[in-house]
């Protein structure tokens, strides 16, 4: 398999297009070739590609800014010598400034197939400045580790945050960056030179990876805390958990795969979970466990919780429904405890107004479908498969492999 990365140092009739423009790259800590060089100073090498500035997204195009609202300032990069202006600082759109240093973007960044990744966000700011000041922008593709599988509901109206792109998108997408960027182009009618260098003997289907190349490409983490392959798959539903009182994993070595309290017992919740629905829960192992967060929610206490396993036997692609796991979960919490304060109230990716939990799934649905003790796990499914099923439709032109 070959990243769209490789593809453009490895061939010099695809980036000849390049030669004589002044040329930016959008990149992170994750933004690699193949032999794990960062893509910029692999650029810098080419000859015939002239590299004037670059951007990084939240975390830094190099860095490791943990959690939300940690931003980056601009600064020089120390290898290059290049300006590498912060889309997660003082601004989170690109301004005319910016957009002025460069012709050409190259956009070279690792997601991992969930609406409320920041990247996607970004993605959506920086093509839509492009295509308003002139710019052409190359998506270098690469893989989603979340391979194929669609599930969750669609960014309802009036919910768009820095989580939520300003586009009806679900939450388990199942698209790989560049066809994220030719949808979103084609949604909002933009007027782009829009270019994809697209992956070659990407398979998708294959196992054990389903979407990740296991043993042809290494896992580096796209953000502090997507530390494995596993992390990836569980993260449409844990994420969730951000907007929640109870622990996410931050703090630990495994975060976003482990959710927990110390004041829960997790041998009530799950068996709740199966008495509910125990079909939403096949295609994966769930293991009551036991962790302490250094930082972040509940620092320095044991929290009781569990555990999704999707590295082992039992994975199954098709039927593993994380977000479907982590709403039983939630509501099982609720059922169990009903006074139970479980939604979390801050201010979320510069939002104060609206409860995180609303803007991570995209409207009041599935919070208000939780805190009903009469609503039954019929209503909820029968909500995501009309959203599930519409999303397919609208996805389909766009899948390139």
């Amino acid at each position: 398999m070959k990243l769209g990365i490789d593809k453009l140092i490895e061939n010099r009739a695809l980036r000849k297009p390049l030669k004589g423009r002044r040329v930016a790259l959008l990149g992170h800590p994750a933004s690699l070739t193949s032999e794990c060089r960062h893509s910029i100073d692999a650029l810098m090498a080419c000859p015939e590609i002239n590299i004037v500035s670059a951007f990084g997204p939240q975390h830094g195009m190099r860095g490791d800014k943990q959690d939300n609202m940690v931003e980056t300032e601009n600064y020089t990069d120390p290898e290059s010598g290049i300006i590498v202006f912060s889309l997660y600082g003082e601004v989170r759109y690109p301004t005319k400034e910016m957009l002025d240093s460069f012709d050409v973007l190259l956009v070279d960044i690792q997601d991992i197939g969930t609406r409320i990744y920041t990247y996607v966000t970004t993605l959506t700011y920086v093509l839509e400045a492009c295509s308003k000041y002139g710019k052409t922008v190359w998506i270098l593709d690469r893989p989603n580790p979340a391979g194929r599988p669609i599930e969750g509901t669609l960014l309802e109206a009036e919910w768009e945050s820095f989580v939520g792109a300003t586009a009806p998108l679900i939450m388990r997408h199942g698209l790989t960056f560049g066809e994220l960027a030719k949808w979103f182009v084609d949604l909002k009618q933009l007027n782009l030179d829009l270019k994809v260098i697209p992956m070659t003997d990407y398979k998708l289907n294959a196992a054990p990876g389903f979407g990740w190349p296991i043993f042809e490409l290494s896992w580096i983490n796209p953000s502090p805390n997507a530390s494995s392959l596993n992390m990836a798959r569980c993260f449409p539903g844990t994420v969730l958990f951000e907007g929640t009182t109870l622990s996410e994993g931050r703090g630990t070595t495994t975060a976003l795969e482990v959710i927990g309290a110390p004041d829960i017992d997790f041998k009530l919740v799950l068996k709740r979970m199966n008495a509910l629905e125990s079909d939403w829960l096949k295609g994966c192992l769930l293991r009551l466990c036991y962790f302490e967060p250094t930082f972040h929610k509940h620092a320095g206490k044991l929290c009781a919780g569990l555990q999704i396993h999707t590295d082992n036997t039992a994975y199954q692609h098709e039927q593993f429904k994380p977000y479907r796991i982590c709403a039983l979960l939630l509501k099982a919490v609720r059922l169990e405890y009903p006074d139970y304060e479980i939604w979390r109230n801050f201010p979320y990716e510069y939002e104060t107004e609206k409860l995180a939990i609303d803007l991570l799934s995209g409207g009041t649905f599935l919070r208000d479908w939780v805190d009903d003790s009469s609503a039954k796990t019929s209503d909820f499914e029968e909500r995501l498969k009309k959203d599930e099923e519409k999303w397919a439709e609208i996805r389909k032109p766009y899948l390139l492999y």
